[in-house]
């Protein structure tokens, strides 16, 4: 199994950690989104939309870090990443969707790469946009999440695997996080296991 990925893209963050979590060798296949990669002929034909991550399965590649997760949960399902109960499982999806579709996509390298060299905003302009999504959607998963230690509860979900790596994004682009404390939390926690540590971007073979 092979995994397209860069260091510090959240997405493919995502899928190192339950590739850890569930135990699945891979071989991690560097894409540098910084030089364009992503965008070069070869990585074109792995992946028609030329985004990170997509995971060759042998035979086939799969791309979107949702896709890739709900496959590794149903071809891999211990430890499961949803819990029992079709409304347990609704709020760890509502976490994971505030993220992956709320906070991501709008503070991704496209759209931020837009805004300053189509739009003509300085970097500034960039950040303040950046840390107003962060914020928007950390003040909901702050109300909604229940540690104990992890987001909900005692087990790993598919929420917490969305929240470390734009907890990483937070502190990379300083923005204080001194109003979430069970989000500082449960990244903590989940901190202190090895499937988070082996897939943090500063232990990737590409990190710089």
């Amino acid at each position: 199994m092979k995994l397209y990925t860069y260091f510090r893209s959240s997405a493919a963050y995502r899928v190192r950690i339950a590739l850890n979590l569930k135990g699945v060798p891979y071989e991690s296949v560097p894409v540098n989104l910084l030089k364009g990669e992503q965008r070069e002929e070869a990585y074109g034909a792995v992946n028609p939309q030329k985004r990170l991550p997509a995971l060759d399965i042998g035979g086939t590649v799969l791309t979107q870090s949702p896709a890739i997760l709900e496959y590794l949960d149903e071809a891999y399902p211990e430890p499961p990443l949803l819990p029992v109960g079709a409304v347990n499982r609704a709020k760890v999806r509502a976490v994971a969707s505030i993220i992956g579709c709320d906070i991501h996509p709008l503070n991704n390298l496209g759209p931020l790469n837009y805004l300053k060299k189509k739009l003509g905003h300085d970097q500034t302009s960039a950040d303040a946009w950046y840390a107003h999504w962060v914020r928007e959607g950390f003040d909901a998963i702050e109300a909604l999440i229940e540690p104990g230690p992890y987001c909900f509860g005692q087990r790993v979900s598919l929420a917490d695997i969305y929240l470390v790596p734009q907890v990483f994004n937070a502190r990379r682009f300083d923005i204080s996080l001194s109003n979430y404390p069970k989000i500082v939390a449960v990244d903590a926690a989940c901190a202190e296991l090895s499937a988070f540590q082996d897939a943090a971007p500063e232990r990737q073979p590409d990190a710089v």
